[in-house]
Protein backbone atom coordinates (compact mmCIF):
# COMPACT_ATOMS: atom_id res chain seq x y z
CA UNK A 1 0.00 0.00 0.00
CA UNK A 2 1.01 3.54 -0.68
CA UNK A 3 -0.18 6.73 0.49
CA UNK A 4 -1.53 9.24 -1.68
CA UNK A 5 -2.83 12.58 -1.97
CA UNK A 6 -4.87 14.41 -5.31
CA UNK A 7 -2.78 15.33 -7.49
CA UNK A 8 -3.78 18.85 -7.00
CA UNK A 9 -3.02 18.76 -3.92
CA UNK A 10 -0.76 22.04 -2.08
CA UNK A 11 0.38 18.65 -0.04
CA UNK A 12 2.31 17.65 -2.87
CA UNK A 13 4.14 20.83 -3.82
CA UNK A 14 7.92 21.45 -2.50
CA UNK A 15 6.93 24.19 -0.28
CA UNK A 16 4.75 22.45 1.85
CA UNK A 17 7.14 20.90 4.60
CA UNK A 18 7.03 17.40 5.91
CA UNK A 19 8.95 16.29 8.95
CA UNK A 20 9.38 13.79 11.46
CA UNK A 21 8.98 14.66 15.33
CA UNK A 22 10.37 12.94 18.95
CA UNK A 23 10.77 14.54 22.04
CA UNK A 24 13.83 13.95 24.77
CA UNK A 25 12.64 11.98 27.97
CA UNK A 26 11.38 9.71 25.47
CA UNK A 27 14.33 8.96 23.29
CA UNK A 28 17.61 10.26 24.78
CA UNK A 29 18.19 8.08 27.73
CA UNK A 30 22.12 9.47 29.09
CA UNK A 31 20.48 10.48 32.53
CA UNK A 32 23.88 10.29 34.12
CA UNK A 33 24.80 13.94 32.18
CA UNK A 34 21.82 15.44 33.32
CA UNK A 35 19.69 16.51 36.56
CA UNK A 36 16.83 14.16 37.38
CA UNK A 37 13.36 15.18 36.25
CA UNK A 38 10.03 14.69 37.11
CA UNK A 39 9.44 11.76 34.76
CA UNK A 40 12.33 9.73 36.30
CA UNK A 41 10.75 10.36 39.76
CA UNK A 42 7.47 9.45 38.05
CA UNK A 43 8.98 5.94 36.65
CA UNK A 44 10.51 5.06 40.13
CA UNK A 45 7.08 5.11 42.05
CA UNK A 46 5.35 1.71 42.15
CA UNK A 47 2.87 1.03 39.60
CA UNK A 48 3.20 4.51 37.55
CA UNK A 49 3.99 3.02 34.15
CA UNK A 50 2.65 0.02 32.85
CA UNK A 51 6.07 -1.89 31.82
CA UNK A 52 7.80 -0.90 35.29
CA UNK A 53 10.04 0.52 32.72
CA UNK A 54 12.08 3.88 32.44
CA UNK A 55 13.85 6.16 30.43
CA UNK A 56 17.53 5.75 31.32
CA UNK A 57 18.49 4.12 28.34
CA UNK A 58 15.32 4.79 25.70
CA UNK A 59 16.44 4.69 22.04
CA UNK A 60 20.05 5.96 23.55
CA UNK A 61 19.76 8.80 20.98
CA UNK A 62 22.54 10.63 23.16
CA UNK A 63 24.59 8.35 21.79
CA UNK A 64 23.49 7.49 18.79
CA UNK A 65 22.49 10.89 17.65
CA UNK A 66 24.49 10.89 14.22
CA UNK A 67 23.44 7.85 13.15
CA UNK A 68 20.28 8.94 13.92
CA UNK A 69 20.63 11.93 12.03
CA UNK A 70 21.66 9.75 8.48
CA UNK A 71 18.04 7.93 9.62
CA UNK A 72 16.26 11.03 9.74
CA UNK A 73 18.14 12.30 6.27
CA UNK A 74 16.91 8.98 4.62
CA UNK A 75 13.27 9.23 5.03
CA UNK A 76 13.59 12.67 2.60
CA UNK A 77 11.63 15.01 5.12
CA UNK A 78 12.32 18.62 5.18
CA UNK A 79 12.53 19.21 9.21
CA UNK A 80 12.82 17.43 12.45
CA UNK A 81 10.91 18.35 15.71
CA UNK A 82 12.70 17.55 18.64
CA UNK A 83 12.74 18.69 22.13
CA UNK A 84 15.39 20.17 24.84
CA UNK A 85 15.69 18.80 28.11
CA UNK A 86 15.60 21.27 30.40
CA UNK A 87 17.48 19.71 33.39
CA UNK A 88 20.38 18.75 30.41
CA UNK A 89 21.49 22.21 29.55
CA UNK A 90 20.71 23.88 32.85
CA UNK A 91 22.26 23.09 36.27
CA UNK A 92 20.46 23.67 39.58
CA UNK A 93 21.71 26.90 40.23
CA UNK A 94 20.86 28.24 36.76
CA UNK A 95 24.04 28.24 35.40
CA UNK A 96 24.09 26.48 31.65
CA UNK A 97 25.38 22.96 31.61
CA UNK A 98 27.74 23.12 28.71
CA UNK A 99 27.96 19.61 27.66
CA UNK A 100 24.39 19.22 27.66
CA UNK A 101 23.93 22.59 25.33
CA UNK A 102 27.01 21.12 23.04
CA UNK A 103 24.94 17.94 22.58
CA UNK A 104 21.76 19.72 20.61
CA UNK A 105 24.69 22.25 19.28
CA UNK A 106 25.98 19.26 17.54
CA UNK A 107 22.95 17.69 17.07
CA UNK A 108 21.31 21.21 15.32
CA UNK A 109 24.50 21.62 13.51
CA UNK A 110 24.43 18.02 11.70
CA UNK A 111 20.43 18.80 10.80
CA UNK A 112 21.84 22.39 9.47
CA UNK A 113 24.73 20.91 7.23
CA UNK A 114 22.23 18.48 5.69
CA UNK A 115 19.56 20.62 5.11
CA UNK A 116 16.94 19.77 7.98
CA UNK A 117 14.97 22.34 9.58
CA UNK A 118 15.23 22.18 13.10
CA UNK A 119 11.90 22.63 14.79
CA UNK A 120 12.90 23.08 18.39
CA UNK A 121 10.59 22.52 21.30
CA UNK A 122 11.52 24.05 24.51
CA UNK A 123 9.04 21.96 26.87
CA UNK A 124 8.29 18.51 26.50
CA UNK A 125 7.21 17.58 30.09
CA UNK A 126 10.02 16.82 31.70
CA UNK A 127 10.55 19.46 34.25
CA UNK A 128 13.70 19.42 36.73
CA UNK A 129 12.85 17.75 39.50
CA UNK A 130 14.30 20.50 41.72
CA UNK A 131 11.70 22.81 40.54
CA UNK A 132 8.92 20.66 41.27
CA UNK A 133 10.03 20.44 44.82
CA UNK A 134 9.32 23.71 44.88
CA UNK A 135 5.77 23.34 43.44
CA UNK A 136 6.13 22.86 40.10
CA UNK A 137 3.55 24.42 37.92
CA UNK A 138 1.49 25.14 40.95
CA UNK A 139 3.87 27.90 41.55
CA UNK A 140 3.56 31.12 39.97
CA UNK A 141 7.65 31.63 40.02
CA UNK A 142 8.29 28.53 37.68
CA UNK A 143 7.06 30.72 34.50
CA UNK A 144 9.65 32.82 35.39
CA UNK A 145 12.00 29.95 36.10
CA UNK A 146 11.39 28.73 32.39
CA UNK A 147 11.83 32.67 31.11
CA UNK A 148 15.46 32.45 32.39
CA UNK A 149 15.30 28.56 30.82
CA UNK A 150 14.82 30.00 27.60
CA UNK A 151 17.07 32.86 27.39
CA UNK A 152 19.92 30.50 28.39
CA UNK A 153 18.83 28.29 25.56
CA UNK A 154 18.39 30.69 22.61
CA UNK A 155 21.60 32.54 23.20
CA UNK A 156 23.10 29.57 23.44
CA UNK A 157 21.99 27.83 20.18
CA UNK A 158 22.47 31.23 18.34
CA UNK A 159 20.92 30.88 14.65
CA UNK A 160 20.29 26.96 14.56
CA UNK A 161 16.45 26.83 14.74
CA UNK A 162 14.57 27.50 12.41
CA UNK A 163 11.16 27.12 14.76
CA UNK A 164 10.71 27.48 18.37
CA UNK A 165 7.85 25.84 20.42
CA UNK A 166 7.53 27.12 24.05
CA UNK A 167 5.21 24.15 25.00
CA UNK A 168 4.01 21.07 24.17
CA UNK A 169 0.57 20.16 24.11
CA UNK A 170 0.04 22.29 28.09
CA UNK A 171 -3.32 20.01 28.35
CA UNK A 172 -1.02 16.70 29.29
CA UNK A 173 1.14 18.63 31.40
CA UNK A 174 -1.50 20.26 33.27
CA UNK A 175 -4.48 17.77 33.43
CA UNK A 176 -2.68 14.47 33.20
CA UNK A 177 -0.13 15.68 35.16
CA UNK A 178 -1.31 17.71 38.21
CA UNK A 179 -5.10 16.64 37.68
CA UNK A 180 -5.63 13.44 36.89
CA UNK A 181 -2.42 11.81 37.86
CA UNK A 182 -1.88 9.48 35.10
CA UNK A 183 1.35 11.66 34.04
CA UNK A 184 4.07 12.90 36.24
CA UNK A 185 4.51 14.64 39.03
CA UNK A 186 1.20 12.09 39.40
CA UNK A 187 -1.21 14.62 41.44
CA UNK A 188 -4.86 13.83 41.53
CA UNK A 189 -6.89 16.96 42.24
CA UNK A 190 -9.64 19.69 40.60
CA UNK A 191 -7.50 22.32 42.58
CA UNK A 192 -4.50 21.46 40.72
CA UNK A 193 -5.33 21.08 37.38
CA UNK A 194 -6.39 24.95 36.08
CA UNK A 195 -3.59 26.62 38.59
CA UNK A 196 -1.08 24.49 36.58
CA UNK A 197 -2.29 25.35 33.55
CA UNK A 198 -2.74 29.01 33.88
CA UNK A 199 0.88 29.17 34.94
CA UNK A 200 2.01 27.02 32.07
CA UNK A 201 0.15 29.50 29.42
CA UNK A 202 1.78 32.83 31.88
CA UNK A 203 5.38 30.69 30.72
CA UNK A 204 4.38 30.51 27.33
CA UNK A 205 3.86 34.19 26.70
CA UNK A 206 6.62 35.26 29.11
CA UNK A 207 8.95 33.08 26.34
CA UNK A 208 7.41 34.88 23.46
CA UNK A 209 8.88 37.82 24.79
CA UNK A 210 12.58 36.14 25.18
CA UNK A 211 12.54 33.91 22.01
CA UNK A 212 11.26 37.92 20.13
CA UNK A 213 14.13 39.11 21.81
CA UNK A 214 17.25 36.59 21.46
CA UNK A 215 15.69 34.99 18.53
CA UNK A 216 13.80 36.80 15.98
CA UNK A 217 14.45 35.89 13.03
CA UNK A 218 13.17 31.92 14.04
CA UNK A 219 9.57 31.05 13.56
CA UNK A 220 8.47 31.13 17.44
CA UNK A 221 4.94 29.65 18.75
CA UNK A 222 3.14 27.13 21.09
CA UNK A 223 1.81 23.83 20.27
CA UNK A 224 -1.76 22.51 21.66
CA UNK A 225 -2.85 19.11 21.58
CA UNK A 226 -6.57 18.80 20.42
CA UNK A 227 -9.30 15.58 21.43
CA UNK A 228 -12.69 17.37 19.29
CA UNK A 229 -15.51 16.40 21.55
CA UNK A 230 -18.94 14.60 20.12
CA UNK A 231 -22.03 14.58 21.66
CA UNK A 232 -22.83 10.54 22.18
CA UNK A 233 -26.99 11.44 21.23
CA UNK A 234 -27.96 15.29 20.44
CA UNK A 235 -30.01 15.84 23.60
CA UNK A 236 -30.03 19.01 25.21
CA UNK A 237 -28.08 17.26 28.39
CA UNK A 238 -25.45 15.60 26.16
CA UNK A 239 -24.89 18.73 23.95
CA UNK A 240 -24.23 20.57 27.31
CA UNK A 241 -22.17 17.85 28.47
CA UNK A 242 -19.88 17.79 25.05
CA UNK A 243 -19.70 21.90 25.17
CA UNK A 244 -18.36 21.69 28.80
CA UNK A 245 -15.89 18.73 27.76
CA UNK A 246 -14.67 20.90 24.87
CA UNK A 247 -14.55 23.81 26.53
CA UNK A 248 -12.23 22.12 29.86
CA UNK A 249 -9.82 20.07 27.17
CA UNK A 250 -9.03 22.04 24.17
CA UNK A 251 -10.72 25.72 24.47
CA UNK A 252 -9.16 26.30 27.33
CA UNK A 253 -5.44 26.20 26.29
CA UNK A 254 -6.60 28.29 22.12
CA UNK A 255 -8.92 30.78 23.74
CA UNK A 256 -6.60 32.63 26.22
CA UNK A 257 -3.98 32.85 23.35
CA UNK A 258 -6.33 34.56 20.86
CA UNK A 259 -8.95 35.85 22.82
CA UNK A 260 -7.21 37.03 26.22
CA UNK A 261 -9.62 34.84 28.13
CA UNK A 262 -10.57 31.41 29.29
CA UNK A 263 -13.55 29.78 27.83
CA UNK A 264 -17.41 31.01 29.80
CA UNK A 265 -17.07 27.46 31.44
CA UNK A 266 -14.89 28.41 34.24
CA UNK A 267 -17.18 30.62 35.76
CA UNK A 268 -19.20 26.72 36.02
CA UNK A 269 -16.13 25.83 38.22
CA UNK A 270 -15.72 25.78 41.83
CA UNK A 271 -13.82 28.68 43.42
CA UNK A 272 -11.78 26.21 44.34
CA UNK A 273 -10.79 24.84 41.16
CA UNK A 274 -10.29 28.31 39.30
CA UNK A 275 -6.62 29.36 38.37
CA UNK A 276 -4.83 32.14 40.59
CA UNK A 277 -4.96 35.15 37.69
CA UNK A 278 -3.64 38.68 38.43
CA UNK A 279 -3.70 41.71 36.73
CA UNK A 280 -2.28 41.85 33.13
CA UNK A 281 -2.03 37.98 32.82
CA UNK A 282 -3.81 37.48 29.84
CA UNK A 283 -2.04 40.16 27.89
CA UNK A 284 1.45 38.28 28.63
CA UNK A 285 -0.40 35.14 27.59
CA UNK A 286 -2.35 36.70 24.52
CA UNK A 287 1.30 37.62 23.10
CA UNK A 288 1.83 37.33 18.91
CA UNK A 289 2.78 33.94 17.72
CA UNK A 290 4.14 33.38 14.38
CA UNK A 291 2.38 29.75 14.27
CA UNK A 292 0.49 27.10 16.00
CA UNK A 293 1.22 23.86 16.15
CA UNK A 294 -1.36 21.39 16.14
CA UNK A 295 -1.13 17.70 17.54
CA UNK A 296 -4.70 15.24 16.50
CA UNK A 297 -4.49 11.42 16.84
CA UNK A 298 -8.90 10.73 17.69
CA UNK A 299 -11.92 12.55 18.72
CA UNK A 300 -13.75 11.38 22.07
CA UNK A 301 -17.63 11.29 22.60
CA UNK A 302 -19.34 12.66 26.00
CA UNK A 303 -22.74 12.21 27.47
CA UNK A 304 -23.81 13.71 30.44
CA UNK A 305 -24.14 12.76 34.06
CA UNK A 306 -25.78 13.37 37.46
CA UNK A 307 -21.92 13.63 39.37
CA UNK A 308 -19.61 14.83 36.73
CA UNK A 309 -20.12 17.39 34.32
CA UNK A 310 -19.39 15.33 31.28
CA UNK A 311 -18.61 11.34 30.65
CA UNK A 312 -16.50 9.98 28.50
CA UNK A 313 -18.65 7.21 26.18
CA UNK A 314 -15.58 4.36 25.54
CA UNK A 315 -15.73 3.28 21.65
CA UNK A 316 -17.27 0.64 20.49
CA UNK A 317 -17.44 -1.51 17.00
CA UNK A 318 -14.94 0.61 15.45
CA UNK A 319 -11.49 0.94 14.15
CA UNK A 320 -8.75 1.44 16.83
CA UNK A 321 -5.47 1.53 17.16
CA UNK A 322 -3.13 -0.33 19.60
CA UNK A 323 -3.85 2.56 22.21
CA UNK A 324 -7.60 1.88 21.87
CA UNK A 325 -8.13 5.06 20.25
CA UNK A 326 -11.16 5.48 17.51
CA UNK A 327 -9.54 6.06 14.22
CA UNK A 328 -11.78 9.04 12.76
CA UNK A 329 -10.17 11.21 10.76
CA UNK A 330 -13.07 13.53 9.46
CA UNK A 331 -13.05 14.94 13.18
CA UNK A 332 -9.42 16.39 11.86
CA UNK A 333 -10.77 18.08 9.06
CA UNK A 334 -13.75 19.23 11.31
CA UNK A 335 -11.37 20.30 13.92
CA UNK A 336 -8.86 22.10 11.48
CA UNK A 337 -11.88 24.26 9.86
CA UNK A 338 -13.81 24.62 13.40
CA UNK A 339 -10.76 26.30 14.84
CA UNK A 340 -9.67 28.56 11.27
CA UNK A 341 -13.91 30.21 12.01
CA UNK A 342 -13.18 30.62 15.69
CA UNK A 343 -9.58 32.07 15.85
CA UNK A 344 -7.72 34.14 14.01
CA UNK A 345 -5.07 31.79 13.18
CA UNK A 346 -1.65 32.13 11.80
CA UNK A 347 0.03 29.46 9.76
CA UNK A 348 -0.28 25.89 11.26
CA UNK A 349 1.62 23.30 11.40
CA UNK A 350 0.14 19.81 12.05
CA UNK A 351 3.10 18.78 15.08
CA UNK A 352 1.70 15.62 15.42
CA UNK A 353 -0.13 12.90 13.63
CA UNK A 354 0.45 8.95 13.89
CA UNK A 355 -1.24 5.87 15.59
CA UNK A 356 0.51 2.92 17.81
CA UNK A 357 -0.07 -0.28 16.39
CA UNK A 358 1.01 -3.62 17.37
CA UNK A 359 3.94 -3.79 15.60
CA UNK A 360 6.03 -7.23 14.39
CA UNK A 361 9.57 -7.58 12.97
CA UNK A 362 10.16 -10.41 10.53
CA UNK A 363 13.33 -10.99 8.57
CA UNK A 364 14.04 -7.06 9.36
CA UNK A 365 10.47 -6.34 7.82
CA UNK A 366 8.22 -4.48 9.47
CA UNK A 367 4.70 -4.20 7.42
CA UNK A 368 2.84 -2.28 9.31
CA UNK A 369 -0.04 -1.96 6.74
CA UNK A 370 -2.25 -0.49 9.37
CA UNK A 371 -0.67 2.24 10.27
CA UNK A 372 0.34 3.27 6.51
CA UNK A 373 -3.71 3.44 6.09
CA UNK A 374 -4.00 5.62 8.74
CA UNK A 375 -1.78 8.26 7.43
CA UNK A 376 -3.50 7.76 4.00
CA UNK A 377 -6.69 8.54 5.96
CA UNK A 378 -5.56 11.55 7.87
CA UNK A 379 -3.39 13.24 5.08
CA UNK A 380 -6.42 13.05 2.97
CA UNK A 381 -8.29 14.39 5.78
CA UNK A 382 -5.35 17.32 6.02
CA UNK A 383 -5.89 18.06 2.34
CA UNK A 384 -9.69 18.43 3.22
CA UNK A 385 -9.23 20.99 5.44
CA UNK A 386 -6.55 22.81 3.27
CA UNK A 387 -9.20 23.09 0.40
CA UNK A 388 -11.78 24.67 2.44
CA UNK A 389 -9.15 27.56 3.56
CA UNK A 390 -7.38 26.18 6.66
CA UNK A 391 -3.81 27.90 6.22
CA UNK A 392 -1.73 24.51 6.64
CA UNK A 393 2.20 24.62 6.07
CA UNK A 394 3.36 21.27 7.29
CA UNK A 395 3.49 18.19 8.64
CA UNK A 396 5.34 15.75 11.47
CA UNK A 397 4.66 12.30 11.43
CA UNK A 398 4.41 11.01 15.07
CA UNK A 399 6.95 9.57 15.73
CA UNK A 400 10.49 9.02 14.12
CA UNK A 401 11.05 5.51 15.89
CA UNK A 402 9.42 4.05 18.83
CA UNK A 403 9.90 5.26 21.91
CA UNK A 404 8.57 5.70 25.83
CA UNK A 405 5.71 6.30 25.45
CA UNK A 406 5.03 7.50 29.38
CA UNK A 407 2.85 5.48 31.63
CA UNK A 408 2.89 3.06 29.27
CA UNK A 409 6.37 2.72 28.93
CA UNK A 410 8.02 0.67 25.74
CA UNK A 411 4.58 -1.14 25.31
CA UNK A 412 3.41 0.96 22.38
CA UNK A 413 5.09 1.72 19.18
CA UNK A 414 4.11 4.77 17.32
CA UNK A 415 7.04 4.65 15.25
CA UNK A 416 7.45 4.37 11.57
CA UNK A 417 11.22 3.53 12.31
CA UNK A 418 11.13 -0.02 14.46
CA UNK A 419 13.51 0.19 17.26
CA UNK A 420 14.92 -3.08 18.92
CA UNK A 421 15.44 -2.05 22.67
CA UNK A 422 18.00 -4.64 23.11
CA UNK A 423 20.32 -3.85 20.59
CA UNK A 424 18.75 -0.44 19.44
CA UNK A 425 18.69 -1.29 15.83
CA UNK A 426 16.54 0.81 13.83
CA UNK A 427 14.71 -0.72 10.90
CA UNK A 428 12.41 1.57 8.61
CA UNK A 429 8.70 0.05 8.44
CA UNK A 430 6.71 0.22 5.75
CA UNK A 431 4.57 3.28 6.73
CA UNK A 432 8.44 5.22 7.02
CA UNK A 433 8.88 3.79 3.28
CA UNK A 434 5.53 5.06 2.09
CA UNK A 435 6.11 8.13 3.75
CA UNK A 436 9.49 8.26 2.13
CA UNK A 437 7.60 7.75 -1.66
CA UNK A 438 5.45 10.42 -1.17
CA UNK A 439 7.47 12.78 0.01
CA UNK A 440 9.56 11.78 -2.95
CA UNK A 441 6.72 12.48 -5.31
CA UNK A 442 6.46 16.34 -4.29
CA UNK A 443 6.79 18.94 -7.58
Amino acid sequence: MKISLPQNSKMLRKEFLYGVATASFQIEGGIDSRLPCIWDTFCAKEGTVADKSDGSVACDHYNLWQQDIELIESLGVDAYRLSISWPRVMNQDGSANQTGLDFYINLLDGLNAKGIKPFVTLYHWDLPQHLEDNGGWLNRETAYKFAEYTELVTKALGRRVHSYATFNEPFCSAYLGYEAGIHAPGLVGKEFGRKAAHHILLAHGLAMDVLNKYSPDSMNGIVLNFTPAYPATNSTEDLAATKFADDYNNQWYIKPLFDGCYPDTINLLDEAHKPDIIDGDMDIICKKIDFLGINFYTREVFKADDVEPFVVVPPEHVPLTDMGWEIYPQAFTELLTTLDDLYDLPPVYITENGCAMPDTIKDDVVDDQNRIAYYQQHLNALNDAIEQGVDVKGYFAWSLMDNFEWALGYSKRFGIVYVDYETQQRTVKASGKAYRELLAKRT
